[in-house]
């Protein structure tokens, strides 16, 4: 469908597992080292991501990684290993605050940052970690990582000339998505939000191949290929002054993705919600990240920094959430 296929399949999709292999109490806390709550969020966040976690448990990764010095992957699964396998109820997350500055130029040790920055770059990293070694590898097998095969989906854009209603399709992959919430009041409405054609004219208007000059057109984004987590940011940075939107926005425990599908008809993309990161805090510049995760054995927890506290799905759905993780 227009869309360009891999050459190359770096990770067998039928080899992903969804469920937990094996069920057990949470794991271990995170220890603050000075400003890393956005980084602990996260850490957690992934660690709880199942298909991720029984990759990295499996440690197939590092039996044949063959990187020199830094490698996001071979981090994570010592991480995961330590904080879901040993029985401190504590760990440092040294290894990864000391290569920070390899995971994302922007991040300091003794700073505060991001969490979603920090996961856009996490991703990113690991990613760079499963194409070491494949140098010649196209951009579509590119998206057949195990990093991508979790967490990437594909979105299409539609652009409509207004003046002849010559369509343009084209495709981008995906690893999240950054969803407005200036106006609706829930996850639904923003990605309802999402989908809706805008207009391009003014300043943004683009040129016709057909009309052969510029015109006004229409540009309607919708989710072309599902990922097997669908992991999404509400925007709550107000402006570039870090004023924050701290409002409730309502998110289900179960999400239908079908309906912001480019082929709506279809049986329901149904998901369910397992992680997601809270920000605390007046502005977006300061403040405190802290997470509620779903445990292997199915019951929820609050993740504060070095304390992990057990709560139930209500006090989940009641929260100023800023990321949210849904697995298929």
């Amino acid at each position: 469908e227009g869309m360009a296929l891999p050459q190359r399949i770096l990770f067998p999709p039928e080899e992903i597992c969804m469920d937990w292999q094996q069920r057990q109490r949470p794991g271990a806390g995170l220890c603050n080292l000075g400003s890393t709550c956005y980084i602990n969020v996260i850490l957690q966040c992934l660690t709880y991501t199942p298909p991720l976690a029984n990759y990295l448990l499996s440690r197939d990764h590092s039996q044949l990684c063959h990187r020199q010095g830094f490698c996001m992957m071979c981090i994570m699964e010592a991480h995961v290993r330590k904080v879901l396998r040993s029985s401190a109820n504590v760990i440092w997350p040294r290894a990864v605050v000391r290569d920070l500055k390899f995971i994302g130029e922007e991040f300091e040790p003794d700073m505060a940052g991001d969490a979603y920055e920090f996961l856009c770059c996490a991703l990113e990293a690991m990613q760079r970690a499963c194409l070491s070694g494949s140098s010649d590898v196209d951009i579509s097998s590119q998206t057949t990582t195990i990093i991508h095969q979790i967490f990437g989906g594909f979105l299409k854009s539609r652009v409509t000339c207004l003046r002849c209603q010559a369509v343009s399709d084209s495709y981008k992959a995906f690893l999240h998505v950054l969803l407005d919430i200036k106006a609706p009041s829930s996850l639904t409405k923003a990605l309802e939000n999402f989908v809706t054609p805008k207009n391009l004219d003014g300043k943004y208007c683009l040129k016709c191949s057909k009309c052969e000059k510029k015109v006004t057109a229409s540009k309607r984004v919708t989710v072309h290929r599902v990922p097997k987590v669908f992991t999404v940011c509400l925007e709550r940075a107000a402006d570039h002054t870090g004023r924050k939107i701290s409002k409730i926005v309502e998110y289900p425990e179960y999400l239908d993705l079908q309906p912001y599908m480019s082929d709506t008809a279809g049986e329901p993309l149904l998901y369910s919600l397992y992680a997601l990161v809270v920000h605390s805090g007046d502005t977006c510049l300061d403040g405190h990240f802290f997470c509620y995760t779903k445990a292997s054995n199915g019951q929820w927890y609050k993740m504060d920094d070095e304390s992990v506290d057990n709560c139930g799905i209500h006090t989940v759905l009641r929260q100023q959430a800023y990321l949210l993780f849904y697995a298929r």
